[in-house]
């Protein structure tokens, strides 16, 4: 079976996270996928790129999330999210997919 590329599973925990606590209006819940999204790209971070960009990816996924809300102020919500998304989904693939792929 083919491994799904981590910066798929970072953007998608980014945009699942939200849709989630959006729709379910259970904000907990989007914190659980944005999680477990968040450790899955982690550790192929790590298996793929080493221990310290997986370090550096971790915290530009949770600095996207922290910054998606004071964005959201200026763009709205969902372009904030698919925004931040986007921007980890690329860093994640040029630090650790490309190579692997």
């Amino acid at each position: 079976m083919a491994k799904v590329p981590s910066a798929v599973i970072a953007a998608s925990g980014l945009v699942g996270g939200y849709g989630v606590a959006r729709w379910t209006r259970q904000r907990p819940l989007g914190g659980v996928v944005l999680a477990v999204a968040g450790a899955a790209a982690a550790r192929q971070w790590r298996q793929q790129a080493g221990g310290v960009a997986a370090g550096a990816l971790s915290a530009a996924y949770v600095a996207a999330f922290a910054g998606s809300h004071p964005l959201a102020k200026r763009v709205g919500a969902w372009p904030a999210v698919f925004g931040v998304a986007g921007a980890v989904g690329l860093t994640s693939w040029i630090v650790a997919d490309r190579r692997n792929g």
